[in-house]
């Protein structure tokens, strides 16, 4: 494995999921399923049939077939439908019709498991801030062939006829989504952020000594010698590459490595000195800044959320119209 590779999973560790499933089962008829009122970074996986993607506010419309996937990291209005031709303005918000237990017996349905994301921390939506609203990503995508296997697995815990839906179908989804934000991160479409500074000949070897001596001091003089630049020219080439000033990339850096102590069961004291902080005080500071806790709240919500990390199921319904 290559660095850059072994960087961007660093980065990946960093991104703490929370998934639900809102909606596992089959369409038929006439429907709509639009998440009015629940917009968030959510997801519709198409597992059989085709449908249609409409995007309101862009006055676009996208295919959709089994095997394509539709990751959503921020809100965006949008919904789902069986017809080409877009709804009235006021009826793109409102669900329409039953939804039905996946039945690979009924022609024309369209099965279909929708959920949603929750970034656990303010550091997550940081390292997401730099990526596209949504992305699609057609079943048939060379770029994305790996996802081929992961969602035919989905697919056969989503047939299941258990009473309750597979817990598996969550993480797989899991795993789906850190599958496409790795190669997202591998192209050109990340134009800033702490991804796009892994993939920088210029200053990846710069945060590749930042996570093994966060400690140091890292001013800007330090880290202009560092690339062999002058500091105005370093200022000017990193901060338009990575989006930021050098020093809030280095307070972002040092947090991340911070959150990873705590969750693995460092004292606040020990974490603080790791990262360059010889105050608790100004880590505490500087960690909320970032992360948006201080350092003993994220310390026991991530114990909690690992200890009641569980599936969950938000609704279980399935829209089917006759005719």
């Amino acid at each position: 494995m290559s660095r850059t590779d072994q960087l961007v999973h660093w980065l990946l560790s960093s991104l703490e999921l929370e998934t639900s499933l809102f909606h596992l089962g089959q369409y038929c008829g006439a429907w709509r399923a639009a998440p009015s009122g629940l917009m968030r970074a959510g997801f519709h996986l198409v597992l059989k049939g085709r449908c249609w993607l409409h995007l309101p506010n862009e006055q676009r419309r996208i295919p959709l077939a089994r095997g394509d996937a539709v990751f959503f990291l921020r809100e965006v209005r949008h919904y789902l439908s069986p017809d080409e031709e877009p709804a009235d303005p006021p009826l793109s918000h409102v669900g329409e019709g039953r939804m039905t237990p996946i039945d690979a017996s009924v022609p024309d349905a369209v099965a279909l498991a929708c959920g949603f994301f929750n970034f656990q921390s303010g550091l997550s939506e940081m390292l997401m801030g730099s990526f596209p609203d949504y992305v699609v990503i057609p079943a048939e995508q060379e770029e994305f062939k790996g996802t081929r296997t992961i969602f035919e697995l989905i697919l056969a815990e989503a047939e299941r006829t258990d009473e309750a839906p597979s817990p598996l179908i969550v993480r797989l989804t899991d795993v789906l989504f850190f599958y496409v934000i790795r190669q997202l991160a591998a192209t050109q479409e990340i134009s800033a952020g702490l991804w796009a500074v892994v993939r920088s000949p210029e200053f990846m070897k710069l945060l590749d000594a930042m996570i093994k001596e966060p400690a140091r001091p890292w001013p800007v003089e330090a880290m202009a010698d560092f690339t062999h630049m002058s500091r105005a020219t370093f200022f000017k080439r990193f901060s338009e590459i990575s989006g930021q000033s050098p020093s809030l990339f280095l307070l972002m850096v040092r947090m991340k490595i911070a959150a990873q102590l705590l969750r693995q069961g460092r004292s606040i004291a020990q974490t603080a000195e790791k990262v360059g902080y010889q105050s608790e005080s100004a880590f505490s500071r500087a960690f909320k800044k970032v992360i948006g806790q201080q350092p003993g709240a994220y310390q026991r919500a991530r114990s909690e959320f690992v200890a009641n990390s569980s599936f969950s199921l938000r609704s279980a319904g399935s829209f089917c119209l006759d005719g």
